[in-house]
C-alpha cells in the first residue's frame, strides 16, 4: 500500500527502509532535505492518493501536536493519521478529536525496537477503531517482527491505549535495566569474580534472567570492557515519569519502576544535596566522620 511517513530520524528512516523492502510505496517528509522525499507536509499530502494513510514519527509533545494540527488542514475526509512516536496517551484524544473535525481518522501506535528494528522488526501496540487498525494492517505486518502476529503486534484498545501500553512497557524497561546495572556493579565491586563480562554472557542462554537487554549489556562490555568511554549520567525520555504518575493516579504500587526512575535522577548529581544533609545529620547526632570539601576532594573551595 501507499504510506506517507513524517519524520525520518533514527527510527523513522529505518522504518521507511523496512516498509520499502516489504514492497510498500513510502513517501517521506523530514526537515532535513537530504533524506526527505517531499519539500513540505503539504507537498507530502499532495503526492499521496486519497484516501491517504500518514504515519507521524516525530518527537513527542508540541512537535507531534503541531504536526497533527497542520496535517489536519491539508487532509481530506476518510484519510488516516497514525502517531507512532512516544506521545503521552493523554495527547491522543486531543489529536483524535482535532482530526475528527476534518473527517480524518486517528490511530496511536506505541513502537519498540529502536535502531535494531530495521532488521529485527518492531513491537507494535495500537489504539483506535478496529476498522482503521485493519485498514493499516499491511503496514503493521511489514513493521512487526517475523512470526505470529500476536507475538509482535497488539490492538490494545481504543484511542490512547497503544501509547499507554508503550508507556508501561518503557517503565518496565527502566526496572529491568536498573536491576542488570546493579548486578553488574556488585559483581565488579566484590572482586571475587575475575571476568564479569564472561559471567554476564553465560547468563544469556538457559537462565531465567536472559533477555535482549542482557544481550545488549554484554555487547556494550565487549566493546568497552570497563565502560570507561562513557559517564554514568542517564537521561529519561518521559515514559518513566508518566508511568509513575499514572500509577499514583490509579493507586498502583510500582516501587521497582519508581526507584529506577529516581536512580536516573541521582545519576545527574555530581554532589547530592540530599546526601550532604544525611552526612551532616550523622555528624550531629553521632559524631560520625564527614569528608570535608576542598581541593583534594574536588568538590569545592576551602574558604
Amino acid at each position: 500500500m501507499q504510506l506517507g511517513l513524517v519524520g525520518l530520524g533514527r527510527m523513522g528512516f529505518n522504518m521507511r527502509e523496512r516498509l520499502r523492502r516489504a514492497g510498500h510505496e513510502v513517501v517521506g517528509y523530514d526537515r532535513n532535505p537530504e533524506v526527505s522525499d517531499s519539500a513540505s507536509l503539504q507537498d507530502l499530502v499532495g503526492k499521496l492518493t486519497a484516501p491517504r494513510v500518514i504515519w507521524v514519527m516525530v518527537p513527542s509533545g508540541a512537535p507531534t501536536r503541531e504536526t497533527v494540527a497542520e496535517l489536519g488542514g491539508y487532509l481530506s475526509r476518510g484519510d488516516l493519521v497514525i502517531d507512532g512516536g512516544n506521545s503521552r496517551h493523554t495527547d491522543d484524544r486531543i489529536n483524535a478529536d482535532l482530526l475528527a473535525e476534518h473527517g480524518v481518522h486517528y490511530l496511536d501506535c506505541g513502537v519498540s525496537g529502536g535502531v535494531w528494528g530495521l532488521e529485527n522488526g518492531y513491537g507494535l501496540m495500537v489504539g483506535g477503531e478496529a476498522e482503521q487498525v485493519e485498514r493499516a494492517m499491511p503496514v503493521f505486518d511489514a513493521l512487526r517482527p517475523a512470526g505470529p502476529r500476536e507475538e509482535g503486534f497488539a490492538h490494545a484498545g481504543g484511542v490512547g491505549a497503544g501509547h499507554f501500553a508503550k508507556m508501561v512497557h518503557n517503565g518496565i524497561e527502566y526496572g529491568l535495566m536498573q536491576a542488570y546495572a546493579e548486578g553488574y556493579e556488585l559483581l565488579v565491586a566484590a572482586r571475587m569474580v575475575t571476568d564479569v563480562p564472561a559471567v554476564l554472557k553465560a547468563w544469556t542462554r538457559g537462565t531465567v534472567v536472559r533477555s535482549w537487554l542482557l544481550d545488549l549489556l554484554v555487547k556494550a562490555l565487549e566493546e568497552d570492557a570497563d565502560l570507561t568511554g562513557i559517564t554514568g549520567w542517564v537521561e529519561d525520555s518521559g515514559e518513566g515519569r508518566w508511568t509513575v504518575e499514572d500509577a499514583i493516579n490509579h493507586a498502583v504500587p510500582i516501587p521497582v519502576i519508581s526507584s529506577a526512575l529516581f536512580a536516573r535522577f541521582a545519576s545527574r548529581q555530581e554532589d547530592s544535596p540530599a546526601m550532604k544533609a544525611v552526612a551532616a545529620l550523622r555528624a550531629q547526632f553521632g559524631g560520625h566522620a564527614v569528608h570535608r570539601a576542598g581541593p583534594t576532594s574536588g568538590t569545592g573551595s576551602t574558604r
